[in-house]
């Protein structure tokens, strides 16, 4: 697995593992048109296909994970831990002091990963993610001092 960092040039590989990964992905032209934004950097992961996709945005001394994604046959292989631990060494590197996300409520195998990394708990949104059918999924948001011991 090799990881690349993300330009317009890996937006259709980007959006490829994004649809793997999610049921209500984001498109080629969404993904060219966030990394066209400040502070905004990703990974891509890959092999002889796309494995996973991180996206982020630095804004003063905060970053936010817009969204992390890996396909379903390269799950727990270590790879959205490779993309978590490149894509906050690129944030304390721009002078990030905190790291926040959010993450379902359900996505155990996600939390469990964020913690190991040494994120917090530190609040709820209510009914964030839309499941369509299923009704909508409350999301964690949790946060990292980046000003401690890279994770």
């Amino acid at each position: 697995m090799k990881l690349v960092a993300c330009t317009a040039t890996e937006t259709p590989a980007m959006a490829v593992a994004h649809a793997l990964a999610f049921e209500a992905s984001w498109r080629e032209d969404e993904f060219e048109d966030l990394l066209e934004g400040e502070g905004i950097y990703g990974f891509l992961a890959e092999d002889d296909e796309p494995l996973g996709v991180i996206l982020c945005r630095v804004a003063i001394d905060e970053v936010e994970v817009l969204t992390l994604g890996v396909t379903p046959t390269a799950r727990r292989n270590g790879v959205a831990q490779a993309l978590m631990t490149a894509a906050l060494a690129v944030a304390r590197q721009r002078g990030a002091a905190q790291a926040f996300l959010e993450v379902a409520v359900d996505n155990e195998a996600a939390i469990a990963l964020y913690e190991r990394l040494g994120f917090h708990r530190a609040g709820k949104r209510l009914y964030y993610y839309d499941r369509g059918e299923a009704g909508r999924m409350d999301a964690l948001v949790m946060r990292l001092d980046l000003t401690s011991k890279p994770a």
